[in-house]
């Protein structure tokens, strides 16, 4: 499958600012990516670090100058990806409370929806479960809203769906993690979050807003939870988000895609 993404994002230090960013796609075995990155301040264009994350996931490492900077990152996807690698230290990893997903809380409330549930159909119910009882709504979670908060309050957007199903899956020992995707055919589109869960000997997305299919899925960066996959994070310094465009086109059509069936991003 071949697929063309990008980001623009428009930010405004102030002051000297140490910006990370994670918009690129991942290095991915048996993904042909061809792509372009570039920063660009009022006095001219800026050099990044690279550094590796896991999952194949890479951060870019900027210093921004006071003022405003313009990050411009296009790529062509080009293939399928293979298989994600299994370890047992993700398995174990991916099965612990992390900073927005209090899993530890859900034991009894997961056991008495979904204890007598497996394997796929696990996963096709509990996506079911979250996309009827949440409300898709900008605007209405914050920076610090985590799985409970989004269980009481009955509303949330990508990443608020993901923390849920996370937390559901996790408390019944399913390890799951948070993968942030380009995601062609959603709509708003934007960066998109999704969870990724082992079972049945594999590592297989979850999208409970079922608002792309799952197979058109561009892996961007891979982690616990939000707190390791946001797309833009201040290190040092004071910077604000003016704003973002996200494009992400599957450039032969979106496939189909059926929720009781087991899918490899990819």
């Amino acid at each position: 499958m071949d697929r063309t993404v990008g980001a623009e994002l428009g930010i405004t230090a102030h002051g000297d600012c140490e910006v990370e960013l994670q918009i690129a796609v991942a290095r991915t075995p048996g993904l042909d990516v061809t792509e372009e990155l570039s920063i660009v301040h009022e006095g001219g264009e800026l050099t990044t670090v690279e550094l590796t994350a896991p999952h194949g996931g890479r951060l870019h490492l900027v210093t921004l100058p006071s003022g405003f900077s313009r990050v411009s990152y296009q790529a062509q996807v080009r293939g399928t990806a293979e298989l994600p690698e299994i370890s047992r230290t993700d398995l174990s990893l991916y099965r612990r409370p992390s900073r927005y997903i209090e899993s530890d809380t859900f034991g009894g409330f997961s056991v008495s929806e979904f204890g007598n549930v497996s394997d796929a159909d696990l996963l096709a119910a509990v996506s079911s479960w979250v996309g009827t009882r949440l409300v898709y709504m900008p605007g209405s979670s914050g920076p610090t809203t985590g799985a409970t908060d989004t269980l009481l309050g009955g509303a949330g957007v990508c990443r608020d769906y993901a923390h849920l199903v996370i937390a559901l899956l996790r408390a019944l020992g399913v390890p799951a993690r948070l993968t942030a995707v380009y995601a062609p055919g959603c709509d708003p589109m934007d960066f998109h979050a999704v969870v990724e869960a082992f079972v049945s000997d594999g590592w297989y997305a979850v999208d409970a807003t079922a608002l792309a299919p799952r197979s058109s899925l561009v892996r961007i960066a891979t982690g616990r939870d939000a707190a390791d996959t946001a797309f833009m994070t201040t290190v040092n310094g004071a910077a604000s988000l003016d704003w973002s465009y996200v494009t992400a086109v599957a450039d032969d059509g979106l496939p189909m895609d059926d929720l009781h069936q087991l899918v490899v991003i990819g």
